[in-house]
Order: structure tokens, then sequence, then C-alpha cells
């Protein structure tokens, strides 16, 4: 009886969870997504479905541990004003508003690939917005190419984006072929965001009004920013190193903590702890799922139909819909809960198609969301059906090109 009332206590919890992942909120409340998984978690262990010791075992800690991590050489590159000498630099560039969107689109991509999109889009999004309306041009477009941009490109490296880095921790992948499976398929994201930005928007890039935005002086600090970079180049030869990745990237975090310039209080500001909030609670409810048998039972199912994550007429929808309702993080710590011990290839594939499909809609990845957020903040504002009209043709292509290098590569079979 102890058991039944359990599993069904567990499984209420796990609805409710990602009824909340999909809603970002509940109505009425002001409690977020990251609340969400943290109150569920707590549910489970004051009711005893999971014992204390249970809680701390479901957490992965090493993907805690690297996302810090990198969260703090993102903190050093902050401090350095090198996002904000990047904004203004980015809307600087290019005569024409086809290059410009361009120089948004690969910089975003770029970045993202080592810093991570959400850091990115966060730190950039404001002063991009400033430099392109002092130029007289329509910042939408350009919001759009830059949330496009760093979700493609993060999809190179397991280091681009939250669910990367899970996928690669719990996979126990490397960086370098890491990049050498997915690098193709998030360039040809980025190609797919700029091609469509630009026949969506071609010919209404000019703003209605040319807004004189003040610009404000950005003082590069170059010290700080030498330190980042020699951090960066150290983080990634020790990728290399048979050393385990969690362990690098603190190894990384530690140095950079150490400064005669920025305050560790400082540093530490910049870290989104409610992402690593978020990333336990989830652990915790999807490891509760598991101890009811229920996700093994699943597997068999699919199993018995015929539906194998290892094929991309599987793996594809599942990951478009997944991206889009409950959202690209949830949604890969859901899949690895219900399929584990995926390949290596499958993981590969779930990484690149679960942050490609991100872009579809705003509520698709969090970098959508910081970026329509941020915007807000000085006064543009982007919509949803405005992001859509180029969200979902760009998703659709980019898909198209990645499901094709899966199948030709022979990494995931039709």
């Amino acid at each position: 009886m102890t058991e039944t009332v359990d599993t069904g206590l567990i499984l209420t919890i796990f609805v409710l969870t990602y009824v909340g992942m999909a809603l970002g909120r509940f109505p009425g409340l002001r409690i977020d997504r990251t609340g969400i998984a943290l109150l569920a978690a707590i549910l489970l262990a004051v009711s005893g479905a999971v014992t204390p010791p249970a809680v701390v075992e479901a957490i992965d800690f090493p993907t805690l541990f690297i996302l810090f991590g990198l969260m703090i050489l993102s903190a050093q590159y902050d401090a350095s004003g090198f996002y904000d000498w990047c904004s203004l630099k980015i809307s600087g560039f290019g005569r024409s508003p086809v290059i410009l969107l361009a120089y948004t689109v690969g910089a975003a991509g770029l970045l993202s690939a080592i810093l991570a999109n959400d850091v990115v889009v966060f730190a950039m999004t404001p002063l991009l917005c400033l430099g392109i309306r002092a130029r007289g041009l329509d910042p939408r477009p350009y919001l759009i190419g830059l949330a496009g941009g760093a979700n493609a490109g993060s999809a190179a490296t397991m280091i681009g984006n939250p669910q990367n880095i899970l996928i690669a921790q719990l996979g126990d992948l490397d960086f370098w072929p890491f990049l050498a499976a997915c690098g193709v398929p998030a360039l040809i994201g980025l190609i797919a965001c700029h091609a469509t930005i630009w026949l969506v928007w071609r010919g209404r890039f000019q703003a209605a009004l040319i807004d004189g935005d003040s610009l404000p002086a950005i003082r590069l600090d170059r010290g700080s920013l030498i330190k980042a970079l020699v951090g960066t180049a150290a983080l990634l030869a020790l990728f290399a190193a048979p050393l385990p990745h969690a362990i690098g990237v603190l190894i990384i975090a530690a140095a950079l903590l150490v400064s005669r310039r920025v305050a560790t209080r400082q540093m530490l500001d910049k870290v989104d702890w409610p992402l690593l909030v978020l990333f336990a609670g989830l652990f915790v409810v999807t490891a509760a799922l598991e101890t009811t048998g229920l996700p093994a039972d699943a597997v068999a199912m699919l199993a018995a139909a015929g539906l194998s994550p290892d094929r991309l007429a599987v793996l594809l929808p599942v990951s478009l819909i997944g991206s889009n309702t409950i959202g690209n993080v949830p949604a890969v710590i859901l899949l690895l809960a219900v399929w584990p011990d995926l390949s290596a290839q499958t993981l590969y594939g779930l990484a690149i198609l679960s942050t490609l499909a991100g872009n579809l809609l705003i509520i698709g990845s969090l970098a959508n969301i910081i970026v329509v957020e941020r915007a807000k903040s000085v006064g543009v504002t982007l919509g949803f059906i405005e992001h859509a009209r180029c969200g979902v043709p760009m998703t659709l292509l980019s898909l198209a090109g990645a499901g094709l290098w899966l199948w030709l590569t022979g990494l995931m079979p039709l």
C-alpha cells in the first residue's frame, strides 16, 4: 500500500512539475520554473517519497560544478567589459543592414560556443539594442539574430548551453569529438538563421523613427580580458587531458576567483543561481520518477512499438515538441530519465536537435526569453508572432540540415 501511495504521489508531483515547466508559472502565483522545481523537490523530501540521502544522490553535482565554473569564466569576461565592447563593436560594423545582421548572428554563435548562450545574450542584449537604434535601424530582427545565433552556435560544443553540458556529463563525452559531430549542424543553423531573418525582414530593417540614443563609453580592462582569455585557453587544454571535466572547470574557476581587481562577491553575483537550483530540483523529480519503475516500463513499450530514440524519425519530433512546450533543459532531463544509457551518437543527436529546436518559439529556450526581457528593459518590444515568423522557418531549415548531416555521417538512421 505504501508503495502504491508513494507512486501516486510521485507521479502527481512529477506531472504538476512539468505542467509548470510548460506554463512557466502557476496561474495566480509568482512562482517561476525554478521555484516550481525547488518546491517539487521539497515536497518529495518532506513527504518521505524520497529520503534525504536519495535527494543528495539524485543531484548530478559534476554537471552543476561545470555550469558554475563556466559562469565564473563568463563573469571574468563581463568584469573586463568584453561583452559591452562586443555589443557596441557589432552595432558599428558593416555599412548595410544585411552585413550587420551577419556580424550579429556570427558573433553570438561564436561566443556562445565557448561562453554559454544564456550568459552571452544576457550581457549583450541591452547595448546591442542601443547601438542599433543609434544607427536608425529596427533592433527587432537583430535581436532575433542574437538569440537564434546564440542557440545555433551553442549546439556546436558540450559547454555551449546547459542541456549540452548535462548530456556530455552523463554520457562521458569529450570536447573535441563532440565538436566534430555537432559543429557542422551548428554552422547550418547559423546560416539558416541569417538567411531566414534577411528574407523575412528584407526592405524593413530601417526604423520608423531614428532614435538618438546616447551610447555609453566602454572601457575595456585589458588585464582582466587577458586573464579571461588565458583561462579559456587553459580550459580547452584541460578538456583534452585525462581529467574529469568538472575538476578541470573548477580549477579554472578557482584560479579566476583569485584576483586583485575583481571582488569575489562581484564574480559570484554573475552566477545564475536560479538555473543551478532548477537543475537540482529537476534531478530530484526525475530520480523519484525512476524509483516507480514507470520510465523502464515506458522504454519497454516504446521499444515494442519500434520507437527507438536512436532514429531521427523519433528523436527529431520529440526534441521539437519537448523544447517548445516544457523547454529544452527540462525536456532533456526528462528524456535522459526515460531513455537511459543512450549511445554517444544518439546523445550527439539529442544535443543538436534539442538546441536547434529551441529557436522555434520564444518559449523554446531560455536564451530567447532572456533576449526578450532584456530588450524590454531598454524600451524594445519583441512580440511572440514577430519572433515566430523567423523562428519557425529557421528552425525547420536548421533541423532539416542537421538531420541530413546526422544521417549522411551515419550518426543516426532515419
